[in-house]
């Protein structure tokens, strides 16, 4: 009897994470088939860290209408920028020989300090991020400030 229960137990969560997986496919698919995404448009955004200005990219229009708050003044909990670092640099924010990935972008009120860097500093130690500089390329600069949406540079 308790085999029984356990097989059942596995059998049950493994179809709860198939599950899970295929929502987000499924919607997908959803939305190719009307011609659109969610991802579809992009927007570009500036913060600056009080010394330096850094743009990046947002893809996912929840994120852009959030940034749009901040900028407007609606949203003044969650305003701090966070994202990934890409060791690659975008054709939309120079002078920086590195980017933020888009999909990572998200806003914060807090955050820890391991993820602290100004925008030139990690620019200047770019081959330390993700060891001891910023493990896992998470980069939150404690003082990034939304200063403007940017148009299509």
């Amino acid at each position: 009897m308790r085999r029984t229960i356990t097989k059942f137990g596995s059998l049950a969560a493994v179809s709860m994470f198939a599950l899970a997986l295929a929502q987000p496919a499924q919607a997908v698919q959803a939305a190719g088939a009307t011609g659109t995404t969610a991802a579809s448009s992009s927007a570009f955004f500036e913060f600056t860290d009080g010394t330096d200005t850094f743009v990046f990219k947002l893809t996912d229009s929840a994120k852009i209408q959030q940034a749009r708050n901040i900028l407007s003044g609606v949203e003044t909990e969650n305003v701090g920028v966070m994202g990934k670092v890409v060791k690659t640099p975008a054709w939309y924010n120079s002078p920086w020989k590195y980017q933020i990935a888009p999909n990572s972008v998200s806003f914060f009120g807090m955050a820890m300090e391991v993820c602290d860097a100004s925008i030139s500093y990690v620019d200047t130690h770019l081959n330390e991020v993700g060891g001891a500089l910023l493990p896992g390329s998470t980069w939150c600069p404690w003082q990034s400030k939304l200063t403007r949406e940017v148009t299509a540079p």
